[in-house]
């Protein structure tokens, strides 16, 4: 397949809740590896479906080299004392905003063959798990941000050349 253009904020696909992903439907393996291809591209950690216009329950991932997916994840747990984190969102480009996550963090879903998966991690991992099942949730990162962040990260958006 070959590598999505990613939908930027103010997309009303970024908004809606995505629906699960039917494993056994053909076109699952296409959005697989569409979602895998865009997430390759340097300096990507996730891709979330709706970020490539499909309001579906995938994502992938690409932490230090390991790349995956996973289908119609559920965050199940987190865990420690959450902290602020510099995060930044392909769909809110050129952005980094500190933002409280949990430093560790555990989710389960299914592969192309209906295979019980679960991804669990710390750091980075933790970070792109909670991250890309906001997506999945119509939640964009600076949702997250307290309300003075939040306030200045929109005045910027605005201001952005691409909004």
């Amino acid at each position: 397949m070959t590598a999505r253009q990613i939908r930027v904020f103010g997309d009303p696909v970024l908004r809606t809740v995505s629906v699960p992903v039917a494993v056994s439907d053909h076109g699952t393996a296409g959005l697989v590896e569409d979602l895998l291809d865009t997430v390759r591209l340097p300096g990507r950690a996730g891709v979330a479906a709706p970020q490539i216009g499909i309001s579906q329950r995938a994502f992938s991932y690409n932490i230090d080299g390991d790349v995956g997916y996973l289908l119609n994840p559920e965050l199940v747990e987190v865990s420690g004392e959450p902290e602020l984190v510099d995060e930044g969102c392909l769909s809110v480009p050129g952005f980094y905003f500190q933002r409280m996550r949990y430093p560790w963090a555990r989710a389960t879903g299914v592969d192309l063959h209906g295979n019980p998966v679960e991804l669990e991690g710390d750091g980075l991992l933790a970070q792109a798990l909670q991250h890309e099942i906001d997506h999945l949730d119509g939640k964009l990162f600076i949702e997250g941000l307290d309300k003075e962040r939040k306030r200045e990260a929109m005045r910027m958006i605005r201001e952005s050349d691409w909004f």
